[in-house]
C-alpha cells in the first residue's frame, strides 16, 4: 500500500500490525455479526442528492456541542483497552482529537488513567461510565472524572451483560484453550515484534487504569471480561439515572439507546444528550442497526436533547448521512482504533483529516456550506 487514503486502508494496515486477538477484539461482533454488517450496509444504502449551482466555495464543518465547539461533528467514541492496540493508545488519540479540535472519550475500562490523559491534554476530553454493582466505586470515578474537568460523562447503558463475541471465544479470551491453540496463539504473537516492542515494552504498564484497586491482578484482557461478568451491575434501572445525575453537574449523555420510549424516558430522567448506538454490533445481534432507528428517535426528542450516533461511521460521507437523517454529531470507535493501531497519534490524526476531507467534498455535493444546512433535504426519497 502506497498511501492510505481511506479508513478501510487504515484498517488493514491495523490488521497487519496487530495480533489477531487483538484485532478481532476491535473489529468483531457479537453472535454471527449481523448488527454489525447492517450497521455498515444501511448506511451505504442511504442515497444523497446531488445538487448542483449552490455557492460551496466557503464550507464550514464546525459545530456547537454542549457549550464547545468542535471543528467537526465527530466525537472519539470510548473503546474498552485501546491500549493494548497501540502504546498509551488512549493519550494518543486524544492529543490527535485535540490537535483536530473535537472531544476524545476515555473509555472506564482504558488502559490509560483519568489523570493520565488529562496531564497529557489541555482541553476537557469527555469519560464514559459503565454501571457496576459497587456504587461507592461509581462515585468515586466519577468525582476523579470531575477533577479532570471532563467535559461530559457518557453513561454506557446498553452493557448489562457482556454480549457473546464468537470471534473472542475462537481467540480464547475467558476461556481455558487446549495446548495446541495457546501454541498457535503465542505464534501469531510472537510473529507481531513491532506491536511486542511497543504496547508490550514501550507501553506498559498495561494495567487498566482507572480501576487499577479494582480488578486486581487483572493483567490480561480475558481476565478483565471475566471480571465484567461480575461486576457489571444487570439490576441498573432510570433511577440510577437519577442517582448520577444528582453526582455529576455537567452533560450527561446516555450511550446505548435505540428505542423511541427509552429516548424519552432518558430525556425525562434528565440526560442531556444521547446516542443512537447498538454498541457497535458488539451486544444483541438481533438489534436494528444504528442509522435505521436515528430518524425516528430524531423525530421523538430532537427538540429537546442533543441526538449523537455511532456504529459503522467509516468515512466523511457516513458523517453526512447520519447528520442528513437527524444526528448533531457522531461518535467513531474502530475507526480511530484503526489508526492509533496502524500509526499512533500521527494515525488517529490522518483519519480525521481524511474524514475532514470527505465531508467537505460531501458538503459541497450536496449544496450545504454549513452543517445545519444538511438536513433530510440532501437525501433521496
Amino acid at each position: 500500500m502506497l498511501a492510505p487514503a481511506s479508513v478501510s486502508d487504515y484498517r488493514e494496515l491495523a490488521r497487519r500490525r496487530l495480533p489477531q486477538l487483538m484485532f478481532d477484539y476491535v473489529d468483531g461482533g457479537s453472535f454471527d455479526e449481523a448488527t454489525l454488517l447492517a450497521n455498515r450496509t444501511d448506511l451505504q444504502k442511504i442515497p444523497l442528492k446531488q445538487k448542483v449551482l449552490r455557492d460551496v466555495s466557503a464550507l464550514d464543518t464546525s459545530v456547537s456541542l454542549f457549550g464547545q465547539t468542535l471543528s467537526l461533528p465527530i466525537v472519539l467514541a470510548p473503546v474498552g483497552f485501546a491500549g493494548m492496540m497501540a502504546r498509551r493508545a488512549e493519550v494518543q488519540a486524544a492529543r490527535a482529537a485535540e490537535k483536530a479540535g473535537i472531544p476524545f472519550t476515555l473509555s472506564t475500562v482504558g488502559i490509560c488513567p483519568i489523570e493520565e490523559v488529562r496531564g497529557a491534554t489541555r482541553q476537557p476530553f469527555w469519560f464514559q461510565l459503565y454501571m457496576m454493582r459497587d456504587r461507592g466505586v461509581v462515585k468515586e470515578i466519577i468525582s476523579r472524572a470531575a477533577a479532570a474537568h471532563c467535559g461530559a460523562l457518557v453513561f454506557t447503558v446498553d452493557l448489562p451483560v457482556l454480549g457473546t463475541r464468537y470471534r473472542d471465544i475462537r481467540n480464547g479470551m475467558g476461556v481455558q484453550l487446549p495446548l495446541l491453540s495457546r501454541l498457535r496463539m503465542a505464534a501469531n504473537f510472537a510473529s507481531k515484534p513491532g506491536w511486542i516492542h511497543d504496547v508490550g515494552v514501550r507501553g506498559r504498564p498495561l494495567t487498566f487504569g482507572n480501576l487499577a484497586g479494582v480488578v486486581k491482578g487483572a493483567n490480561s484482557l480475558g481476565a478483565l471480561l471475566h471480571w465484567t461478568t461480575t461486576a457489571l451491575d444487570p439490576s441498573v434501572t432510570w433511577k440510577d439515572l437519577e442517582w448520577v445525575r444528582s453526582i455529576w453537574k455537567g452533560p450527561l449523555i446516555l450511550k446505548g439507546v435505540l428505542d423511541e420510549a427509552d429516548a424519552r424516558e432518558a430525556v425525562a430522567t434528565g440526560a442531556d444528550g444521547l446516542v443512537v448506538s447498538n454498541h457497535g454490533g458488539r451486544q444483541l445481534d438481533a438489534a436494528k442497526s444504528s442509522i435505521s432507528v436515528l430518524p425516528r428517535i430524531a423525530d421523538a426528542v430532537g427538540d429537546r436533547t442533543t441526538v449523537l450516533m455511532d456504529g459503522g461511521i467509516r468515512s466523511g460521507q457516513d458523517v453526512t448521512r447520519a447528520l442528513a437523517l437527524g444526528a448533531k454529531a457522531c461518535m467513531i470507535g474502530r475507526a480511530w482504533v484503526y489508526g492509533v493501531a496502524a500509526k499512533g497519534e500521527a494515525g488517529v490524526g490522518a483519519v480525521l483529516e481524511t474524514m475532514k476531507r470527505e465531508l467537505r467534498t460531501s458538503m459541497a455535493l450536496v449544496g450545504a456550506p454549513r452543517i445545519a444546512a444538511i438536513d433530510r433535504s440532501v437525501v433521496e426519497g
